[in-house]
Formats: C-alpha cells, sequence, structure tokens
C-alpha cells in the first residue's frame, strides 16, 4: 500500500520524479443520515458543544477517503498519489460524501536527492 507521506496535494514530490501515469483514482466515505444524532449535533452546535464532535466526524469521513484512495492507486501499480482533492457533498436528507481524488504515479527517487 501507498505510504500517507506519499499522498500530497503538489503536482510532483520533492526529490523524486514520476517514471509511469496510471490516471486519475478516488476513494470514497459516506455517512448516512442518523436523524438522533442530527438532533443531538443541532442542540449542542445552538450552545456551542458540537463543534470538535463535528470535526471528528468529518476527520474520519477524510481519512476513509484518502485510505480508500490509496489502497485503489497501490492495486494500479502506483507508488504515490499527487495532486490530492478533495470533494465533500453534504445531501438534503443529512447524510456525507467526501470523495479523495488525485493522479496515480510511479516514482523514483532522483539521484540528485
Amino acid at each position: 500500500m501507498i505510504a500517507r507521506d506519499d499522498v500530497v496535494t503538489f503536482e510532483q514530490l520533492d526529490g523524486y520524479r514520476t517514471v509511469r501515469s496510471f490516471g486519475h483514482v478516488s476513494g470514497t466515505a459516506s455517512r448516512p443520515r442518523n436523524r438522533l444524532r442530527s438532533t443531538f449535533r443541532s442542540l449542542g452546535m445552538l450552545i456551542g458543544l458540537a463543534g470538535s464532535e463535528f470535526l471528528s466526524d468529518a476527520e474520519q469521513l477524510r481519512n476513509e477517503a484518502i485510505e480508500a484512495l490509496r489502497r485503489r492507486a497501490g492495486t494500479m501499480g502506483a507508488n504515490a498519489v499527487i495532486g490530492l482533492q478533495f470533494f465533500v457533498s453534504d445531501e438534503p436528507d443529512g447524510s456525507c460524501e467526501v470523495v479523495a481524488f488525485g493522479n496515480a504515479v510511479a516514482v523514483t527517487k532522483t539521484e540528485d536527492a
């Protein structure tokens, strides 16, 4: 599997050169609506208590999407993902989806690095 440090938002990795591109790759994570949780979150937001819980949910979805992206890129033969971006969708029904996407590539260390 691709190392966490080899998934970057940059278009290239410093000290490495791209030897092959496998194309776009993506990973998705989603959460269905939970009416009880949404109600407690709304109440907590009213009194200023739910911010950290919401952030941890968002971080968890982001991490799951990146893990799915890393697995998919690794099965393609890539050892890095460059140009990482995210798309987040909050649906009217309360569900949330995070898509992580980028370019799966094979990189090799440059001699001057």
